[in-house]
């Protein structure tokens, strides 16, 4: 039987801390998406003037990866105190940083007012979001994760990873909304930035419901332990989360990090390269693009939970890896439908591609957090997702972009999406199953105990 202290919490509350991470996880996504569409739709005019249009986009999508390269950072300073203090604290923090980056984008001069020094801002504040985003997603998916039974945990873990398609659609649906009532000139001279100011009403609401819930039971039953050992004198963890990760579950991490190559690749490609590749060659409009992505992302919102539950069933590897094998093969069909120029064609590329990706998606939260002991779990969790994303996602616009600058066709981009999908069903396949798993009781593999001398209790919180 579960003790006290780590019971499910009451279905009421259960949903409660769910809604807290799902609308937190929402606003993080919508700011940092946010970016990723302007970056595509605007940026490039309005602080890289005076290049040609691809090779502006290149710079605007160079300032949009800078900020993937701030997560592996904000990975390790969260995950350190995430695991230290709390996760509640920490996810407080995270939005503030992020919210506060995202308005102060809406009230940034572009290059026609302060030259060079614009785009230095720009990506300065895109640093801060991708630090705060960093730390944002281990606390978001361990605090439901922590909370709910192991039965279940696929689902319910899988709510805040929707907040990423939320925050797509929410963002996506404020530029389509501009664009359609706006001219070209209007929404250029000032009416991208509405959607970056709107980021401070929702980071007002998202505070208030966040600061409502209660911390990790998981987690205040093994900092309890972990205070009971160092007044007894017998506390010999190590004294940083990030160097019992990497001596624990260093295999884990590799693991996290192939896993997430091919889920992340294709989502950036998908999502944000889509709006500069059925712009350019398809020749299809802004507004089309966009609303092809919205309607598309509203089926990823749907589908994420249904894949969470599956992999309750299955259990997540089988899930994880028939999504990875699907984004593989969907490649080639999916640019020959944007091709077409058709949007009913454009809605059914993107559509069936983030179907597929949110079969990765969805039991990543649960698979994730099940590899790593509770004591370390907020740092190897965000380090495994948040260093992946530097080569992947980070740079999946841009290498996009310069691919179709240079061969002009998109089979070599398809190419380096099945490759991100080939390191991926390595990893996963070679990856052990985790469903069911107790979190309380997650331990060092039996090889990795034996490596040292640290005893078993040390490494379990």
């Amino acid at each position: 039987m579960s003790s006290p202290a780590t019971a499910p919490p009451p279905p009421a509350s259960l949903k409660r801390i769910v809604a807290a991470s799902l609308i937190g996880t929402t606003i993080e996504w919508y700011d940092f998406f946010l970016y990723g569409s302007a970056a595509a739709l605007v940026f490039n005019k309005l602080f890289f003037p005076g290049s040609d249009p691809l090779v502006g986009t290149l710079l605007s999508f160079l300032t949009y990866a800078v900020g993937f390269a701030a997560r592996p950072l904000g990975a390790l300073v969260f995950g350190h105190y995430g695991d230290r203090l709390g996760r509640k604290k920490l996810l407080v923090l995270s939005l503030l940083l992020m919210g506060g980056a995202t308005f102060a984008i809406g009230l940034l001069p572009t290059h026609a007012t302060i030259g060079v020094a614009a785009p230095v801002l720009l990506t300065a504040l895109r640093l801060v979001q991708g630090f705060a985003l960093g730390g944002e997603w281990g606390g978001a998916v361990l605090l439901v994760s922590e909370h709910g039974d192991a039965k279940r945990r696929g689902f319910w873990a899988s709510w805040p990873q929707t907040g990423a398609p939320a925050g797509q659609l929410l963002a996506t649906g404020v530029l389509s909304f501009l664009t359609a009532t706006q001219s070209d000139d209007t929404f250029v001279s000032w009416g991208w930035r509405i959607p970056f100011l709107l980021s401070g009403v929702l980071v007002v609401v998202g505070l208030w419901i966040r600061l409502s819930v209660d911390e990790s039971p998981v987690f205040k039953q093994a900092l309890a332990q972990a205070e009971a050992r160092k007044a007894a004198g017998t506390d010999n963890r190590e004294k940083l989360p990030l160097v019992a990760v990497l001596r624990h579950h260093w295999r884990d991490v590799l693991v996290a990090m192939g896993a997430r190559m091919a889920e992340n690749i294709s989502y950036y490609v998908i999502t944000a390269f889509i709006l500069v590749y059925a712009t350019t060659s398809a020749g299809v409009s802004k507004q089309t693009a966009l609303n092809a992505v919205l309607i598309a992302s509203a089926v990823h919102f749907a589908v994420i939970p249904a894949w969470g539950a599956l992999s309750d069933r299955v259990g997540r590897r089988p899930v994880y890896l028939f999504g990875a094998a699907g984004i593989g093969l969907w490649m080639f069909p999916f640019f020959s439908l944007i091709d077409t120029g058709g949007f009913g064609n454009l809605v059914l590329a993107v559509t069936v591609g983030l179907v597929l990706h949110g079969a990765m998606y969805a039991p990543q939260a649960a698979f994730f957090s099940e590899m790593f002991a509770t004591r370390m779990r907020y740092s190897g969790a965000s380090i495994g997702a948040q260093f992946a994303s530097v080569a992947a996602g980070a740079p999946a616009p841009l290498i996009a972009t310069a691919l179709l600058s240079s061969y002009g066709s998109s089979t070599p981009i398809s190419l380096y999406v099945i490759g991100a999908v080939v390191l991926t069903l390595i990893a996963v396949g070679l990856a052990k199953e985790t469903r069911s798993r107790d979190l309380s009781d997650v331990e060092a593999t039996t090889d990795e105990r034996s490596a040292s001398a640290t005893p078993v209790d040390a490494r379990t919180v």
